[in-house]
């Protein structure tokens, strides 16, 4: 399986000729992000905030090949107080090569234990790292150590070069995870022999 970070909270996975973005950005919704460029035959968002539906920003292309992702999808809040502040948030578990991959979207509060059930085991989750509008870089870390991912790749935080002013750089969010590697690179390959590690993806999308 092949990981793309284009940005933001943005990723393009893509498993036996099939690809898929979720949460992508708006042209011109995410400081220093550069336009989307990117095609995908499924377009899945977490919420529809602009910059994460931006669904005009992919070509969509037809595939004669079938979905090979098992899709699943947890309805949670945005915020810490039932939706009140920012509405509604889905998460999004991607089941594929024998292996399971979640995208916690702008996950605003801590899963339920039911939800945390569906969530625990994952091979892969996508964290947002930044706070502010999301969930505390701590209380974030807390939710990924019980999932138990071998890998996490923090999103939706703020670096030099891009990022909405008010979020936070992924460092808090580091702090507190383990084996931190950064990349060179916008794409992380998972398989079965990936070892368990933090990934920093460098963002493909810098203006």
């Amino acid at each position: 399986m092949r990981i793309q970070y284009l940005g933001h909270s943005c990723f393009k996975i893509s498993s036996g000729g099939y690809a898929l973005v979720v949460d992508p950005y708006e042209n011109g919704s995410v400081p220093g992000l550069k336009n989307l460029d990117t095609t995908a035959n499924l377009c899945l968002f977490s919420h529809e905030h602009s910059d994460h539906h931006g669904e005009g920003s992919v070509i969509m292309e037809e595939s004669f090949l079938p979905c090979p992702f098992r899709i699943e999808t947890i309805d949670s809040w945005h915020d810490d107080r039932n939706g009140s502040l920012r509405g509604r948030n889905r998460i999004h578990i991607f089941h594929v090569e024998k292996m399971k991959v979640v995208h916690l979207g702008d996950m605003g509060c801590a899963p339920l234990e039911w939800q945390m059930d569906l969530l625990k085991g994952a091979d892969l989750v996508m964290a947002p790292a930044g706070g502010y509008y999301t969930a505390e870089p701590s209380d974030v870390c807390a939710v990924v150590r019980k999932i138990g991912p071998r890998v996490v790749i923090p999103m939706h935080y703020r670096t030099a070069k891009s990022g909405l002013p008010v979020l936070r750089t992924c460092e808090e969010f580091l702090s507190c995870c383990g084996h931190v590697v950064r990349y060179e690179t916008d794409t992380l390959t998972l398989d079965s022999a990936t070892p368990p590690h933090t990934a920093v993806l460098k963002q493909w999308g810098y203006m």
